[in-house]
């Protein structure tokens, strides 16, 4: 199944290449951040199975705190081989040089090792804060460069909630991308590049498969670091104050000791 999702997935991107590239390079416009969303990934009947085969969220870890409210798992053994396979089709060598021309990012290397990648599953009353991701994987060679996002729930609408946002560098202005059901969502990874999950208010389970690609450039073309860092929304402001605190403490905690502190100080699941 793996060689035909990735053929799959390879001739939906270039059928639309031209003016997918054209729609990622305009929506900088928008709040900063270059995204694009591409719709029926896959034929609806592969989608339908992907879906079908998803664990549900007691299987999975469950994350709780301020930042976020989620499941999460890359423990592929315990689940469907359809699950690794439409992972890692994301990743192959084919489907990373299709994106790098529709994004026009070089040197984009993909994450066999699911360092930040993975499943997630969210149900009523949960959500992802506003923030920037890690600057780098866990060695700190290469660059998070951009964020692919395969939602997988059949049916889901808007008014469900539970979809992907894009905020201006102040966190106070939006562009929200529809979690809809068979949707390819690619968005950039800068040092400003802040984006959230609104919460889930409906019923059901929102799915998302998460992959990640690195660079060995730097998106701003000089160097930085920085853990993942969260704010919070418009209307919450002592929120934003202690997501502010909490970020400065755990990168300062970070820049001295390299190694981390164990999973405390860096977050490394799968995240929209």
């Amino acid at each position: 199944m793996n060689e035909a999702l990735i053929g799959a997935i390879v001739a939906r991107l270039e059928r639309d290449e031209p003016s997918l590239a054209k729609a990622f390079a305009a929506s900088a416009a928008e709040v900063g951040v270059r995204y694009v969303a591409i719709d029926d990934l896959l034929p609806a009947e592969w989608a339908e199975q992907v879906a079908s085969k998803f664990p549900q969220p007691h299987q999975m870890r469950l994350m709780d705190s301020f930042r976020e409210r989620k499941h999460t798992s890359k423990d592929f053994d315990a689940f469907d081989p359809l699950m690794k396979d439409i992972t890692f089709a994301l990743q192959d060598e084919r489907v990373v040089r299709v994106v790098e021309r529709i994004t026009g990012i070089a040197q984009q290397v993909p994450d066999p090792s699911l360092y930040a990648g993975g499943l997630s599953a969210m149900t009523r009353g949960h959500f992802l804060g506003p923030h920037i991701d890690n600057s780098h994987e866990g060695s700190r060679r290469l660059y998070r460069t951009l964020n692919l996002l395969y939602y997988v729930t059949p049916g889901w609408q808007r008014e469900r909630g539970g979809h992907l946002e894009l905020w201006d560098t102040a966190v106070r202005r939006n562009v929200v991308i529809e979690s809809r059901f068979n949707r390819l969502a690619l968005m950039e990874t800068t040092p400003t590049s802040w984006h959230s999950v609104c919460p889930v208010v409906g019923e059901g389970v929102r799915r998302c498969v998460s992959n990640y690609y690195f660079s060995p450039q730097s998106p701003t073309g000089r160097p930085y670091f920085n853990v993942t860092s969260f704010s919070a929304r418009p209307e919450q402001p002592w929120l934003r104050l202690l997501a502010r605190a909490d970020g400065l403490a755990r990168n300062a905690l970070r820049k001295l000791v390299p190694g981390g502190l164990g999973k405390r100080d860096v977050y490394e699941g799968p995240k929209a």
